[in-house]
């Protein structure tokens, strides 16, 4: 924890190193500043040499995360032997360089800029007034006690006073109090890559603007860089005007996507009335870097909504009603009855699911529980049902589940293939980071039937869009492969030496059944195009492939991934920076909950139960003779829920009834059983079939690690202690004990501890190792180890890599005349997954509801408009939502987001599911749509309130 003792985003000379210049590693110049020598890489700005040496220069204009501007002269230096004053920022320092930051030509001119500064800028700064301005706190160093041209007492006597943008529900904008230093514009370009923002007018009339509209209308997507950028308060968070500024801090990790931003949560008081008053990113995160998205950054309230339950609840039959109880009873209830139900019908009648959103430590303690305690392998984790999938393939091909690079990889690739993927709206911050290598020159090939905002957005356009029909993916991949291989692109002595089955494999892609032109009519692609597009991957000498749910999400899901690494493979596109096979995981500890052992077939560490030398550490340390035999998958646990033999199930922090595919089946299998434990912050819509309800704690208050999808181990820190009374992990580790089975710990940090002394690949992370280094990606074999960034440098886990035939199987989901349209499925920016944490902020501001997606042609012959609310049916169910027609989708498919309950789009979802891992095929499900008959407005909007289970 972090006291605050002055709002760290003000300019301080001690801790802000200046802006960052491009350097010759290779030669080195010696520079004296002030008397002070230095020697520093060729190229180094004089700005940051100085800071280096130890001299502060004020500054306005500069920042550490941005391109030198030299716009706010400022930062102004002597050269000896040089003409002029220049600015330190865009100075480069050169060998035997002599600078003065101080004599009295420097400190008048400084005096005197700062004077037209303040000269239009008002004394009733809001950011002036609670210590937050940097231009403030520069005036009393520079020396500018008087402004010999009159300053404005009030915001209203600013030359350029506008209204206050307050459009954007987390943020203001004043621009009263703006010094245009264009410190906002530029993060918007060079940070966020959206460019929303510019500077319009000139002189005294110049101000930043939004596109010429307000910030909501604008193209701005809510990032924050803009905010963290500003110097003064003229772009403000609306909860710093609220709640006043934060008293200390604490450095966690972002509870929503893969990416695993690191934020510093900036708090307001002490105990169980603080209050998060703002997160700011960490400029020492490793995966975001100072950056973050609209989620991370602003979308935290719902750690304190109306809605959360603090309280156990109970009840005998999901008609009655709820009865808040003690966490004795509740516990009691729970454990007493899963030992009936394993009396009456067996030990293997119940199960659990673990959580993606809890930490590595709760969900290790919760397939601990099922294994030790339970008796039986019936664990699962909602993995099962986004990227499972990736760990089988990735497995077969490599040796490990997981992917190969980290994010910062991206800035070494040439040439880079996005399947099935949206990083701009999923996975935003890595999104931006991508954004600005494309536009250094790499060039994107996007394999996706949308035209997704990468396609075409600013200063970005991908040199080929490849409109995969959906459920074509494998017939697509393997097309490219036989470009590659049979005109000679592939790197044959890669293949020769560090892979296996190289030459069944090449004769197998070589098949001309797998070329562009006779796949054209099942993947829908131009063989020119294609061809364009392989020749391109190959060509290149750093090719990244980075793929999603569009890839996973299919009933040949594990095909395509091995299908994938197969294309890595024979391009020799493994092994260094700037290529490799990442898949973009959607939750913020997927890949966590993976690792740890949350399949019914694996222990921690991706190791299979039936290894007599695996299950022996495991018996030695529980103390109990575990299952070799692996358990049930979810699905399996809802047909044999059905079918009478599986009788209870323990679910954390997972919204099955939303999330799972044909909720009609997923809903009867609920109902089914007699004992269902859900474990979360909200009664969600599993819990309309729950009988114990377990209340949950949100990320700001867990003590723990989660693990990103490049396999960055992160801890997560509390802000406040539990609003529930217990941790989480101790909920679970109360169960155990009450159905007799020994399990406990003092803290998070003991049963890391654990996790290290059982599973090799996190044998050196501990808490005081997370601690002292930020973050470490695993495999991390010892306590000499700091991670491994880049995964198969000099072989593969497996030895050499295994190039597998990847055959072509059509999924059985096909448009059929009653059912002609083809749906997939998505995320948007806003909102994130089933949406119970982002539907309770303001995130429902841009993203109130899901809406269907459908191409002009297939709208026009149905009568469909935008905004009309139409009826969307598949062979298994139907639900109804709003209609927008729009090109972004080619003819025949569809498209929409699963966001919010009311829409349900999982009702019309089927039981297809991919032949290795059963994760569902939520992408492929052919549709009917037509204008709704029969619900109207007041359907849709009563839908949109939480359903009477959340009251």
């Amino acid at each position: 924890m972090t006291l605050i003792d002055e709002p760290q985003s003000i300019w301080n000379p001690e801790i802000d190193f200046g802006t960052p210049a491009v350097r010759d590693a290779e030669s080195t110049v010696s520079v004296t500043i002030d008397g002070r020598h230095v020697d520093v890489p060729a190229g180094t700005s004089v700005l940051r040499a100085a800071t280096e040496a130890g001299v502060a220069i004020p500054k306005l204009c500069a920042t550490d995360s941005m391109k030198a501007f030299g716009s706010c002269r400022m930062c102004l230096v002597e050269v000896d032997g040089a003409r002029g004053v220049p600015a330190s920022c865009t100075t480069p320092c050169s060998d035997g360089m002599v600078v003065s930051t101080q004599t009295e030509t420097v400190r008048e001119l400084r005096r005197n800029v700062m004077e037209l500064y303040l000269s239009d800028h008002p004394e009733d700064c809001d950011g002036c007034a609670r210590g937050n301005c940097e231009l403030q706190a520069m005036a009393a160093t520079v020396g500018s006690a008087e402004v010999r041209y009159g300053r404005p007492e009030t915001r209203e006597e600013v030359a350029h006073a506008h209204p206050v943008d307050e459009s954007n529900p987390y943020f203001n904008f004043d621009a009263s109090s703006c010094i245009v230093c264009s410190r906002c514009v530029r993060a918007c370009a060079d940070i966020q890559g959206t460019f929303a923002l510019t500077v319009e007018g000139r002189g005294f009339d110049s101000m930043i603007s939004a596109g010429g509209t307000d910030f909501l209308s604008s193209e701005c997507v809510s990032c924050g860089a803009c905010v963290q950028a500003c110097p003064t308060s003229a772009l403000q968070e609306k909860s710093v005007v609220a709640l006043g500024m934060p008293t200390r801090s604490v450095d966690t990790t972002c509870a929503y996507c893969g990416v695993g931003c690191s934020f510093r949560a900036e708090v307001q008081g002490d105990g169980d009335d603080s209050q998060v008053v703002r997160m700011i990113p960490s400029k020492n995160g490793g995966a975001n870097e100072g950056h973050s998205c609209v989620k991370g950054r602003f979308a935290y309230g719902y750690a304190a909504h109306k809605d959360r339950q603090l309280s156990p609840m109970v009840r005998d039959t999901i008609d009655d009603e709820w009865r808040k109880v003690s966490w004795e009873e509740a516990i009691a209830k729970v454990a007493t009855g899963f030992q009936a139900l394993q009396a009456e019908h067996g030990v293997g009648a119940i199960g659990g699911i673990s959580s993606s959103r809890c930490t590595n430590e709760e969900v290790y303690v919760v397939q601990k529980l099922v294994r030790a305690a339970f008796g039986n392998n019936n664990i699962d984790t909602c993995a099962r049902v986004c990227h499972s999938p990736t760990g089988y393939g990735l497995k077969q091909t490599f040796g490990t589940s997981a992917g190969t690079q980290d994010f910062k990889s991206v800035e070494k690739s040439d040439a880079i293939l996005l399947i099935g993927a949206n990083p701009t709206d999923a996975h935003p911050v890595f999104a931006s980071r991508m954004k600005k290598r494309l536009r250094e020159g790499a060039r994107l090939i996007v394999a996706d039937p949308r035209r997704i905002d990468l396609v075409r957005s600013p200063h970005v356009e991908a040199a080929h869009h490849l409109a995969v029909l959906p459920g074509s993916n494998v017939a697509f991949v393997n097309a490219m492969a036989h470009v590659i291989v049979t005109e000679g692109l592939h790197d044959a002595a890669f293949v020769q030496e560090r892979c296996e089955d190289a030459d069944e494999y090449l004769a197998f892609i070589a098949d001309p059944a797998h070329s562009p032109e006779a796949t054209a009519e099942v993947t829908g692609l131009d063989p020119d195009e294609l061809r364009a597009a392989a020749r391109l991957f190959a060509s290149v000498p750093n090719g990244a492939i980075y793929y999603g749910l569009g890839v996973t999400e299919h009933s040949q899901g594990s095909t395509m991934v091995m299908g994938m690494a197969n294309l890595a493979m024979v391009t020799g596109n493994i092994g260094r920076e700037g290529v490799g096979v990442n898949p973009l995981r959607g939750q913020n500890n997927v890949q966590g909950s993976c690792d740890m052992g949350s399949f019914p077939h694996e222990f921690p560490g991706y190791r299979h139960v039936s290894d007599g030398d695996t299950r022996a550490i495991y018996e030695s340390l529980w103390g109990k003779s575990l299952d070799p035999e692996p358990g049930l998958r979810i699905p399996n646990m809802f047909d044999s829920a059905l079918a009478g033999s599986f009788r209870g199930l323990y679910v954390q922090g997972e919204d099955i009834a939303q999330s799972d595919p044909n909720t009609q089946h997923v809903e009867a299998a609920l109902r089914a059983m007699d004992l269902v434990v859900v474990q979360d912050l909200f009664l969600n819509e599993t819990a309309r079939f729950a009988h114990v309800f377990l209340p949950g704690t949100s990320f700001l208050e867990k003590d723990g690690t989660f693990t990103n999808a490049e396999r960055r181990i992160n801890r997560v820190r509390p802000v406040f202690s539990s609003k529930v009374g217990l941790d989480e992990w101790a909920i679970t580790c109360a169960i155990g004990q009450a159905m007799g089975y020994d399990m406990s710990y003092d803290s998070a940090s003991e049963i890391m501890d654990e996790i290290a002394a059982t599973t090799p690949t996190f044998a050196g992370v501990s808490f005081d190792r997370l601690d002292e280094l930020g973050s470490m990606q695993w495999p991390v074999f010892d306590d000499s180890s700091t991670g491994t960034p880049i995964m198969h440098v000099d072989g593969f886990v497996r030895g050499k890599g295994k190039l597998i035939e990847t055959v072509f199987v059509p999924t059985t989901e096909r448009s059929t005349r009653k059912f002609p349209l083809i749906l997939t499925t998505g995320r948007i920016l806003s909102q994130y997954n089933v949406g119970a944490q982002t539907r309770r902020t303001a995130n429902n501001t841009w993203h109130p509801e899901d809406v269907l997606e459908i191409h002009p042609a297939d709208a026009e012959v149905r009568g469909i408009s935008t905004g009309d609310l139409v009826d969307l049916s598949s062979r298994v169910g139907s639900t109804t939502l709003r209609a927008m027609v729009s090109e972004r989708m080619p003819a025949g498919v569809v498209y929409t987001t699963f966001h919010h309950p009311v829409t349900g789009a999982n009702v019309v979802t089927t039981e297809n599911s991919d032949w290795a891992t059963n994760c569902p095929e939520y992408k492929v499900t052919a549709v009917q749509v037509g204008v709704a008959n029969q619900r109207g407005d007041a359907a849709v909007a009563q839908a949109r309130e939480p359903s009477s289970v959340h009251a």
